[in-house]
């Protein structure tokens, strides 16, 4: 950036009293300590054009990390992040977050985009910009750094039991990847039953091919039937379990074995943490979200809260995005969750 530029940046920060911050494209240099939907390869599978923004302070100091994804579609140019602004210093404050995010809304003008759509369910932000409309939004993540044995012993004991159990009755649980249209078929069905939609089968394989070698597939089978598929993304980073499908007569415990299947063999590869993939925050009891939060915690991971959160580029245009996804499926995850923001600020 030009000198000129870190002149009114200061002078505009010395004025302001605010903590200011520039995000600029920057090259993708992914590697495997980061997040794997950071990946080129994966960008380019899912969207029509994408980058990274970095967040730059008055130092020129690149203090974080957010890629991002543009999808077009009709005459709408949606913003997607596959993945929460990662950090690239220590004390990354929220404020300088905040002020980033701000400063991407900016940047997303510029390239003439419509809305900024919901993130994917495995970014968690701890903020958002000014303007945003936020929910609250989690995920239970567990450290992989843990002996086996402590992860074990962290599986609530009801969990432990399901596990053995679905041992005892000879499920077995495999790599799958090249059952990808089986898997797929068995996640739709799963979303089916659910009511909620799920993408074309070529939309996932495009979504596999970006993963490339950081996709896996594991399959719980039980006298050779599928009880259970699911989805991994993942690098050093992390691991998220991202689709999973489930036979509506499945064996009991058969996909509980899988995920402690999943979790020990993603420790053995070197994956620092796994993730379970987004939980809504204080669920109904009762409804499908809070036994699916339960399940989810019983596995003995840490809560990380957080927002989700969608913004306005282009008033005409985001009404009638609010219009088609109100159509589609009642509204999208932010419209269902942000009541319960006056929770948060209570």
């Amino acid at each position: 950036m030009s000198e000129s530029f870190y002149h009114e940046y200061k002078k505009e920060r010395k004025l302001s009293g605010k903590t200011l911050m520039k995000a600029v494209p920057i090259d993708i240099r992914w590697h495997e300590g980061l997040p794997v939907f950071a990946s080129e390869s994966f960008l380019k599978a899912v969207s029509d054009e994408y980058g990274w923004l970095g967040g730059f302070d008055d130092s020129g100091q690149l203090l974080c990390i957010l890629p991002f994804t543009i999808i077009k579609k009709l005459s709408f140019k949606f913003v997607r992040f596959r993945v929460e602004t990662i950090p690239q210093v220590e004390n990354f404050s929220v404020d300088e977050e905040k002020a980033f995010l701000n400063s991407c809304l900016d940047f997303f003008r510029s390239k003439k985009a419509h809305v900024i759509i919901p993130a994917t369910t495995n970014s968690i932000f701890r903020t958002y910009p000014e303007g945003a409309i936020a929910a609250p939004y989690g995920t239970y993540i567990i450290n992989l750094r843990q002996p086996e044995e402590v992860l074990w012993h962290n599986i609530e004991r009801i969990t432990r039991q399901n596990i053995k159990r679905a041992i005892n009755l000879g499920v077995t649980v495999r790599e799958a990847k090249e059952e990808s249209q089986a898997a797929y078929e068995l996640i739709r069905q799963t979303f089916k039953r659910s009511n909620l939609p799920f993408m074309s089968f070529g939309a996932f394989q495009k979504y596999m091919d970006g993963l490339g070698q950081h996709g896996l597939i594991l399959k719980a089978e039980h006298q050779g039937l599928a009880q259970s598929y699911v989805v991994f993304a993942y690098s050093q980073y992390r691991a998220y379990a991202v689709y999973a499908g489930n036979s509506a007569n499945m064996t009991p415990g058969a996909n509980k074995l899988l995920y402690w299947e999943a979790i020990k063999l993603f420790k053995r590869l070197g994956v620092k943490d796994y993730d379970f993939v987004g939980v809504r925050i204080n669920p109904e009891k009762g409804s499908k979200q809070d036994a699916l939060s339960s399940f989810k915690k019983h596995f003995g991971g840490q809560l990380v809260q957080g927002y989700i959160w969608k913004c306005s580029l282009n008033p005409v245009k985001y009404r009638l995005y609010k219009l088609a996804a109100r159509f589609r499926s009642g509204g999208d995850i932010v419209d269902a969750e942000k009541h319960k923001m006056a929770d948060l600020k209570s």
